[in-house]
């Protein structure tokens, strides 16, 4: 009837079920401005907010120098900056700001399990993810090199320190068009570096592209390395790579724009949340609401179109309100 007390000391060891377990209100998986506006708001309507900052602290932007686009900062700020100061704002509100990393969920039941860095277990009423989403490099050593001195993933938050100058972007789908087209409205001349010898863009994409005269697209390319003094200066590419007629070409730039996509951070809530087919959380249009209820979703993680700083924020807004209707409903 009753289990042996001689309990097998290894096997005691080896036991998966987590020892420090902890019931919270509202648990904030990752940060970023998605993740510090949804813990203002959050804290503000009481409802004592645990976040836990991921591996990145800060997100995306703690890698981007100059950030001239987000409201209230008419002399730039930098990213890092600007994350500590949306940091410093959460917790001035009561916010509990942890270093640690999600890495495994269970929403199935009314109170949702998730185990910070494979130990921990957190029971929330209500999570708010704000995972971000990754941009996708080459996996060049010159793109780390080079990052902040040139090299950037986004023409939106960056094309405007490149006015009148000589960039390239590489990628041949959508993604990559749609920077070419805007940086062509910056800058002297955009180079987009094209694997294939076509592209993989909309029709609609590629023929505005092809048609922009500043943009010249360089077919069968491969970059290879970038090279400059402290920044860009110039790109090394590689034609017809493993073919006849394989040469290696050197352009001058002074930026280099990743536009090979995003990556979603959203792999380990695939088991619960819907996603689109590449991954990006699908939310209730107009709301943060994914289709487990008490589980919200702002920033990157869910917006495949814009992925600017000020989008993301004004989601986290969102997510924080949402949250705080479902659990008066739920406690009413």
């Amino acid at each position: 009837m009753f289990k042996p007390l001689d309990i097998n000391e290894n096997e005691a060891k080896n036991t998966t079920e987590p020892t420090d377990i902890e019931q919270v209100k509202c648990l904030i998986i990752g940060s970023g401005p998605a993740g510090y506006t949804a813990a203002i708001y959050a804290a503000r309507a009481n409802l004592n907010p645990v976040m836990y900052e991921g591996l990145q602290p800060g997100g995306q932007l703690t890698t981007t120098t100059e950030v001239e686009n987000y409201p209230g900062y008419p002399e730039g700020v930098t990213g890092p900056v600007m994350m500590e100061d949306l940091k410093k704002q959460a917790i001035r509100f009561g916010t509990d700001v942890r270093w640690g990393m999600a890495t495994k969920v269970d929403f199935s039941g009314e109170t949702h399990k998730v185990w910070i860095d494979d130990s921990k277990l957190v029971e929330a009423e209500v999570v708010i993810i704000a995972t971000g989403a990754t941009a996708k490099y080459l996996g060049l050593e010159d793109e780390k090199k080079y990052a902040g001195g040139g090299v950037s993933a986004c023409a939106t938050c960056d094309g405007f320190f490149y006015r009148g100058k000589d960039v390239a972007v590489v990628g041949g789908g959508d993604t990559a068009t749609e920077e070419a087209m805007y940086l062509a409205g910056l800058c002297k001349k955009v180079y987009l570096i094209v694997r294939r010898d076509e592209l993989r863009a909309s029709k609609v994409m590629a023929e505005r592209t092809a048609n922009t005269k500043n943009i010249e697209i360089l077919w069968k390319h491969q970059t290879v390395g970038l090279f400059g003094d402290g920044v860009v200066e110039g790109a090394t590419l590689v034609k017809n790579k493993g073919e006849e007629g394989e040469e290696e070409v050197k352009i001058k730039i002074d930026g280099f724009f990743l536009g090979i996509g995003h990556k979603p951070n959203s792999e380990i809530f695939a088991d619960y949340i819907d996603t689109n087919e590449v991954g990006y959380i699908n939310t209730i249009p107009g709301t943060s609401k994914t289709n487990v209820p008490g589980v919200f979703a702002c920033g990157d993680v869910q917006d495949d179109q814009y992925r600017q700083a000020v989008t993301a924020a004004g989601s986290g807004c969102m997510a924080a309100i949402d949250a705080e209707r479902y659990l008066s409903e739920k406690h009413a």
